[in-house]
């Protein structure tokens, strides 16, 4: 097993710190204080102290790096080479409905003289299920402590397929039905779960084949960019 740097060991600490009062809040979840943020879009309060949380120990880390986050949007930092991409929870309509399909995923933008950027390290962390998918550039891409790598399969008539629909008060549906419609018919199955963050690193593991969804932000992409290319 590849050993974490010390800046991927803050990633991992961070999203270790911040599962431990989401997972109270999971067995809680019929309780939690909820407030619409979008039709159809719920942000509970521990998915704002999750933010919160991540904040506070990857500034505490490496306090000159930029912070993008789901909840706060861009912040600036003094370092503007590297950037953290944060969603603290990603699906979080599974969390709502006490599905255990959900994760904490966070990525390390690193942006060159030139305007060029590359994600760096990646961490996206199922705290039910304990699987920590996790990789850094040119060291290939991990889940808990084994090494994964995509799936062989190349023929789409035996791919399962994962991908995202829009939901209430987003735009896409009809162009959604027209995907599946055309990928539906050449592939051996396809999955719609819930997080995007997860799809990807369920394609880096080889359980999905492939992924695809429109009009994701970088947060959904980030870490899960890394893991497949690794």
């Amino acid at each position: 097993m590849a050993l974490a740097s010390a800046l991927l060991q803050v990633m991992l600490d961070a999203v270790r710190k911040t599962a431990r009062p989401m997972l109270r809040d999971f067995g809680e979840v019929s309780q939690l204080q909820v407030s619409r943020k979008g039709p159809g879009d719920f942000v509970t309060a521990a998915d704002l102290k999750a933010e919160d949380t991540l904040y506070e120990l990857l500034m505490k880390a490496r306090p000159g790096y930029g912070f993008l986050g789901e909840e706060r949007g861009m912040m600036e930092g003094t370092d503007k080479s590297h950037t953290w991409i944060v969603d603290p929870i990603d699906g979080t309509t599974n969390f709502m409905h006490a599905m255990p399909h959900f994760a904490i995923t966070v990525g390390l933008e690193r942006r060159a003289p030139d305007g060029s950027s590359e994600i760096v390290a990646g961490v996206t962390y199922n705290p039910v299920m304990n699987e920590l998918f996790w990789a850094e550039k040119g060291k290939g891409c991990y889940l808990n402590d084994h090494r994964i790598r995509v799936a062989g399969r190349r023929d789409l008539s035996e791919s399962l397929i994962a991908t995202g629909l829009p939901f209430i008060g987003k735009s896409g549906h009809a162009q959604a039905i027209k995907d599946i419609h055309a990928v539906g018919q050449r592939v051996a199955g396809m999955r719609r779960l819930g997080s995007a963050a997860l799809d990807f690193a369920w394609v880096a593991a080889g359980r999905y084949d492939a992924f695809y969804e429109r009009n994701l932000k970088p947060w959904d992409v980030a870490a899960g960019i890394l893991f497949v290319t690794e």
